[in-house]
């Protein structure tokens, strides 16, 4: 009996990755990169409300996610060393107390816009350079966060929430710069994304009054703000499905026509089922002879 299963090993091999694939959490990158506070509030919208929501003013923060991108070829200066040496210190102390609950990114990413606001009182463009400047801090604390495995020790952590933010800090006057000129267009082109969500069943979603835009996928853009910053966002209808029927928790019906055995985990239980048929099956032959 023993080797019968060991011949099998290489065949649950192949089912294995099968069974994991779907589980890795989305990043913020599910809600368009855009910059939410941890204690926000998020909201899915939809009909007259919603459209008296997409106004230029809540496209902010979005159009900076996106202008962060498209200056960044541009604002590309490399990291202070004195200013990573000076932020370890302070990170190290801090992660310390609890290493397992420290966030790379959240760590990095408070730190750095908590000097946003300040650096912008002069600037006459007023909540667009804040929203710039805070984006900036996003982009450049998630991409070097991002890499970090959350079970990597406060060293590796430090590392690199101080490189994101030191970065970032550098590149921020040239952002606020390279992006001023690109805010209207921005925002015009939201604007009729923002109303067609309006009219659909799912709606559209703001934090803070401000649109975030999840490329049709709400429900991950929902799972990130869930799994990052522990945000559970109103007016959001959890779909409960059954067969190729779904229905909204907060009312309302969606179309939902998933075949169960063409999922990932539906293949992997058809494929184990398989399995355990041939493998009984052999078992039987094998005692009757």
């Amino acid at each position: 009996m023993q080797r019968i299963l060991l011949s099998f090993l290489p065949a649950l091999a192949l089912f294995a990755p099968l069974t994991w694939s779907g589980q890795a959490q989305a990043g913020l990158g599910a809600c368009g990169d855009i910059h939410v506070e941890a204690n926000a509030q998020c909201e899915v919208k939809g009909g007259i409300e919603c459209q008296a929501e997409c106004t230029p003013v809540a496209f902010e923060a979005e159009c900076a996610a996106d202008l962060t991108v498209n200056c960044g070829g541009t604002c590309n200066i490399a990291a202070d060393v004195g200013c990573t040496a000076d932020c370890s210190a302070e990170c190290m102390g801090s992660c310390e107390v609890n290493p397992g609950e420290f966030d790379c990114r959240g760590e990095c990413s408070a730190d750095c816009s908590a000097n946003c606001e300040g650096s912008c009182n002069a600037d006459s463009s007023g909540s667009e350079c804040i929203a710039s400047c805070e984006a900036t801090c996003e982009g450049s604390c998630s991409a070097n966060c991002d890499v970090i495995a959350p079970t990597a020790d406060c060293s590796g952590k430090c590392e690199a929430s101080c490189s994101g933010q030191c970065e970032a800090e550098v590149n921020i006057d040239c952002q606020v710069e390279c992006q001023a000129d690109g805010y209207a267009g921005c925002k015009a082109d939201f604007e009729g994304g923002c109303k067609a969500e309006c009219d659909v069943e799912q709606g559209a979603l703001f934090c803070d009054g401000q649109y975030v835009d999840h490329g049709n996928n709400l429900e991950e853009c929902v799972g990130a703000l869930r799994a990052l910053l522990d945000i559970e966002v109103s007016g959001y209808a959890e779909a409960e499905c059954s067969g190729n029927e779904c229905s909204a928790a907060a009312g309302g019906s969606l179309s939902c026509s998933v075949d169960e055995s063409e999922s990932d985990y539906g293949r992997t239980g058809a494929l184990m089922g398989a399995f355990g048929l041939m493998l009984a099956g052999f078992v039987s032959r094998r005692r009757r002879a």
